[in-house]
Formats: C-alpha cells, structure tokens, sequence
C-alpha cells in the first residue's frame, strides 16, 4: 500500500514540475517528458504490470488535463510501460546506461505513435518536419533529463525495497 501511495505522489509531482515549471525551461517549445521517464524508470525496475499502471495512470491524468482525445496517452504509455517492464530481467541495481537508451527508444515510439494517431490521421502529413524539428530535439532533451530523474527515482525504489526486506 505505501509502494502504490509513492507511485501516486511520483505520477502527481513530475505532472505538476511537467506543467508548471518545466515552461520556463523550455527550449524552441520542446520539454522533456518526465512522465515518460516515470514510466520507463518504474516498467525497468519493477516489470511488466507496475509499468502498465503506471503508464496507464500518467497517460489518463494527460488526457483529462490537455487531451483532446481521452485515452491516447494513456494508451501509449501503457503499452510502453508494458513493454518496457519485460527489460526488468536484465536490471542492474548499478546500471545507468539501459534506462537512459529505453527512454530514447521510449520517446522515439511515443512520439511517432502519436503522430500517427494526432496529425497522420487528420491529414496532416508533414511527418520528416515533425521528426526532425520536434521529435529529436524531444529526445535529446528528455535523455539529458531522464539521466537525473532516473537516479532519484532509482534511490526511492531502492530505499522502498530496503523497508519492505526490513518489514518481511
């Protein structure tokens, strides 16, 4: 119960930096998508359902807020985060490098996915600006980021595991 009160603080908290802070930090209009590093760090630490319901969760908490479809990104994430939750057998309690390269990849189909489902389909087809104007510098940014959210998150998760071994 205190794991999934911390993941609703987490999804709530990185939301909120997301919306609010992360304007004045922008670059071009581009800002790294923290919740999609939520969701990859949590998918690669604690598997396939833990980052189902993460994705889930964030994902639906963008749709209600900014979505113009409901369900989109919460769709998106989930099936990201499930993805990424099957990298959780190759977790390494000191490795760095795979949750930096799964939030590029992350980021990568997250956006050309949404592309698809935003613009393709209401016959907007400018996907090569789109890509290179947008999605790259996203990435870019996001990995930048994803490099310090990721080791608090992983200093969380680790302090979590102590108190449940603690607990057993």
């Amino acid at each position: 119960m205190k794991r999934i009160l911390i993941y609703l603080i987490e999804i709530i908290l990185c939301f909120v930096i997301q919306s609010s802070t992360f304007h004045y930090f922008s670059l071009g209009d581009i800002m790294p998508n923290l919740l999609l590093i939520l969701v990859v760090s949590h998918a690669y630490m604690s598997g396939r359902m833990t980052g189902l319901g993460i994705g889930f969760f964030c994902g639906l908490l963008v749709d209600l807020v900014y979505g113009d479809l409901i369900g989109l990104n919460a769709l998106l994430l989930m099936v990201i985060g499930y993805f990424i939750g099957y990298t959780n057998k190759i977790y390494a309690n000191d490795d760095y490098t795979f949750p930096v390269i799964f939030v590029a990849v992350s980021d990568l189909v997250y956006n050309f996915f949404y592309y698809i489902f935003e613009f393709l389909l209401r016959g907007r087809l400018g996907l090569s600006y789109y890509l290179s104007r947008i999605v790259l510098s996203e990435i870019i940014y996001t990995v930048l980021v994803s490099i310090f959210v990721y080791k608090l998150l992983h200093m969380i998760n680790n302090r979590l595991n102590r108190k449940t071994n603690e607990e057993e």
